[in-house]
This record gives structure tokens, sequence and C-alpha cells, in this order.
């Protein structure tokens, strides 16, 4: 049974959020039991909850069937321990099917994506966001970013008609804009710092109130995600800083390169870890061997170094 909202708010809050990315074949057919097994596997490190099927999920490459069964297989893999949020978006009738295909499958959230390809206007904004939320009796957390921006009176309309919408994911990076947001809606709703390769704005949304955020690189190296995590919540400027100049900005050096590759360098580093997750689908492209070879140099450096984590990550204060 799905966690109520209010619960599942208390837990998206307390911990770092992982988001696995979607397994499949050299063919590009779903693999579904590696992608258990992969989740299981993220699920050991403790994870205050998954994004099953989002973004780095490959979410807008899955045919409906296939949705169900990676947002299924993420929660049989998650064992009610962990709480899973599934990705659903297009437009609004699709979004709808989705979501209600996530309930189905025993998903205790729903991260809403933008809608597909169109510029609204917040009155019809508004009208998506609220029809989702209607639809499902899960818990949603809206995707804040690209063609589903809004202005802080609307997210506070959404939060007064839709006491299921529980969270806003900020995918868009605008301090201004996700201050004026957090200062009318105050704890009404949850934050999660959600810009590709989150820990470069970590401290800096940690300023405003953010306190989590969905990490990539858990992916392939999450005891250095949780110490990172770690640093940000305990003030640790020193190590948050070198990790930045040391992994970081080379990572993002890489990933910048193409269109795509902040999903595409996630399933590389996989692969220099050796836990392979297959190849991205079109439209995305995979990246270029020199390019991986220079990953897998920046990830074994981070594996051997001393670790430098200020402390044991916190714990998730998860409720089962």
């Amino acid at each position: 049974m799905a966690r109520p909202a209010e619960q599942l708010k208390s837990i998206v809050g307390s911990g770092l959020l992982s988001f696995p990315v979607t397994h499949f074949t050299a063919e590009g057919a779903l693999d579904p039991d590696p992608y258990r097994a992969h989740v299981t596997y993220l699920a050991q490190h403790k994870p205050a909850a998954f994004f099953a099927a989002g973004g780095t999920g490959e979410f807008f490459s899955l045919a409906p069937g296939e949705y169900e069964d990676v947002v299924a297989g993420a929660v049989e893999a998650a064992g009610g321990r962990i709480p899973v949020i599934a990705g659903a978006g297009h437009g609004t009738a699709l979004a709808i099917e989705f979501a209600r295909r996530a309930e189905r499958a025993g998903a205790d959230g729903i991260l809403l994506l933008p809608p597909y390809l169109i510029q609204a206007e917040q009155e019809g904004l508004y009208r998506h966001v609220a029809a989702v939320c209607r639809a499902v009796g899960l818990g949603v957390v809206l995707y804040h970013r690209d063609n589903c921006l809004l202005e802080a009176d609307t997210v506070r309309r959404l939060a007064e008609a839709c006491p299921n919408l529980i969270g806003l994911k900020d995918g868009h990076g605008n301090v201004e804009h996700l201050t004026l947001i957090t200062q009318k809606l105050g704890d009404r709703l949850v934050y999660i710092g959600g810009m590709p390769t989150a820990e470069v704005f970590a401290t800096a949304n940690h300023a405003i109130g953010i306190t989590t955020y969905s990490s990539a690189i858990f992916n392939f190296l999450p005891e250095y995600a949780l110490s990172f995590y770690a640093a940000v919540q305990e003030g640790d400027t020193d190590f948050t800083n070198r990790a930045l100049q040391a992994f970081f900005a080379p990572y993002l050096a890489i990933r910048n390169r193409r269109r795509g590759y902040a999903v595409s360098i996630v399933k590389a580093g996989l692969r220099a870890v050796g836990r392979p997750a297959g190849p991205v689908r079109a439209p995305l492209t995979d990246l270029m061997a020199e390019e991986v070879e220079l990953l897998a140099k920046l990830i074994d450096i981070v594996r051997t170094a001393p670790r430098l984590a200020s402390g044991p990550a916190p714990t998730t204060g998860r409720v089962a």
C-alpha cells in the first residue's frame, strides 16, 4: 500500500534521493532483471527515496507497458523499505494514464515531468498539474523546469487546491524564482534540488532551505554521493570544495560536451565501475570511447582516494 502523502513528504525531505537508470539490452530492449538488481544494490545504501522512470531513467523513451514494468520492478526491489516515486509526463491525458499505471504498479508517489513540447500560460499549467493530482491518490512532486515554470502564486493555488501535491523539484536553477516560491509556500511543500549533477548546486540551495536533492552519481558512486550529501548538511565546505574541484568540475567538462550527456554519462559511469546498464535509447547518444576512458580515470581517482567525508551520512529518518 502506498504511503500517505504527508508521510511521503516527510521521508523525501529527510535524506539523499536516488534516480536509477533504466537498463536496456545491447539491442535496446528493456532488461528488467538487471534493473531490479541495480535498484536492490542502491537500496543497500539507503537513499531516502527512489525516482523510478524519471529523466535519468529515460521515461521519455519508455512505452506504457515498459514503464509499468519499470515502476513495478523498482517497487519490488525496494521491498517496501524505500518509497518509489514514478516519473509521469507528456500531455495531460497521457500524464494521467502514466500516473494511474504507476499507482497500479505500487508506487508511493508521482514525479510530474513537464508537459510535452508546448509552451503554456500559467492557467494552462495550473489545469494540467491539478488534473494529474486529482486523478490519483498518490503524493505528487512537481518537476519545475523547462516549459513548466510556475510563478509563486500558481504554486500557491495548486497547493491549496491539491492536498496530495507534496513537493517541488527544481530543475530551473533560478535562485530568485525559487526563493519567492519557498517564501510564499513555506513548509507546505518539500523542496528538492533537481538540476543535472545536483551536487554543484547543493550548497547554494541549502542556504535557501532546500536541504535535499536527487543524485545521479549515486548510481555508480553511492558512497561518494552520500559523503558529499553529509558534508553539505554539516557545512563542511573543505570537503565539498575539494570534491567540486577534483571530481565534479572535470565530470561536468565531459557531461557538457554534447546534448543529452547528463543521462548518457551516468550509464557510462556504471560501465566504468563494472555495473553496466546497457546503452541509452535514441534520441540520446552514448559517450564516445575516449570520453568513457576519461570518465573511468576520474572515477578511479575518487574510488582509490582516502574517504574525505567529515562523518557518516545522516540517517534518513524513513518511516516503514
